[in-house]
């Protein structure tokens, strides 16, 4: 893997990254009924989190001597919290996929510390999807 195929891949990580953020922040004020203030404040929570990936990434990029994006992936239309709960799992799960993928890539790229942050941020999504999972097992219909 070269540099430049990296720095691409980060930064399509760094895109659905700021997707993340502008999802939770959406959802967060679009949150509903009797549970809004618990559900409102889960989304805030991980918006905080998102962050913190996004600037890691963001810093990696331009260290690498990259340009970091400022486009973020489009944000799934959700009207209910049931949908934005499907829609938070749905891009945690890639998130995961997609952050254990790079991992790989990064070692293959001779970046240890990059690879270890990575599979940390594995650990954060798959946290994250979890923690949804469990919301949504007994979330009405």
């Amino acid at each position: 893997m070269d540099k430049q195929t990296m720095i691409d891949h980060l930064n399509g990580d760094l895109a659905g990254e700021l997707g993340a953020i502008i999802q939770y922040l959406t959802y967060a004020a679009k949150a509903t009924g009797p549970y809004r203030p618990q559900l409102s404040q889960f989304f805030l929570t991980e918006a905080a989190d998102e962050q913190l990936h996004a600037q890691f990434l963001a810093n990696k990029i331009v260290a690498l001597g990259g340009e970091p994006t400022t486009q973020p992936r489009p944000v799934p239309v959700a009207k209910t919290n049931r949908e934005m709960l499907e829609a938070v799992l749905t891009a945690e799960l890639q998130a995961a996929e997609d952050y254990a993928q790079r991992a790989k890539e990064a070692e293959a790229f001779g970046d240890k510390g990059l690879a270890v942050q990575l599979e940390d941020m594995v650990r954060d999504e798959s946290g994250h999807s979890e923690e949804t999972e469990r919301m949504l097992r007994d979330w009405p219909l």
